[in-house]
């Protein structure tokens, strides 16, 4: 069996964006801890657990992808990279800058880059499409997480 790079880079890359926005994330707690939260808004360890395991499918989703024997979409990676990138953005917003609602305009965004990453997975790797679901109703559910607090504490 051959060595295969990319799973160690590919898990890599998944992680430092995960650690990336942690540190933004527990940065900006204090600040956190003082809004007005809607009544739906889950725990601490319930987000973390969330996070990780969204993490953990879509390092799986992209393993799947990156290994299999038909040409790379270069769009598909660049809507995986500006995912990442997105991801790290939402925590600076929220969490370092406090802007709330340009936090939810970013989430949106994300989510439009999560539907067009699942149909593009969906033409050619199903298992990973299927394996993303979870990203997309997750940033839905944040989302609208979001927008309430936004409005609770406008």
């Amino acid at each position: 069996m051959k060595f295969r790079w990319n799973y160690i880079i590919i898990p890599l890359i998944i992680a430092l964006v995960g650690y990336g926005g942690s540190l933004l994330t527990f940065k900006g707690m204090d600040w956190y801890d003082t809004l007005t939260l809607p009544s739906a808004a889950p725990q601490g360890w319930f987000i973390s657990g969330a996070w990780t395991t969204i993490f953990i499918l879509s390092m799986i989703a992209v393993l799947i992808f990156w290994n299999s024997k038909e040409k790379k979409s270069k769009t598909l990676i660049g809507l995986l990279i500006v995912n990442a990138l997105l991801n790290v953005l939402w925590s600076a917003l929220f969490f370092s800058f406090h802007l709330i609602l340009w936090s939810v305009v970013e989430m949106i965004v994300l989510n439009i880059v999560n539907i067009a990453i699942t149909t593009l997975f969906w033409k050619k790797h199903k298992v990973s499409a299927i394996l993303w679901l979870p990203y997309i109703i997750w940033v839905g559910v944040a989302t609208y997480l979001a927008y309430s607090i936004f409005s609770l504490n406008s």
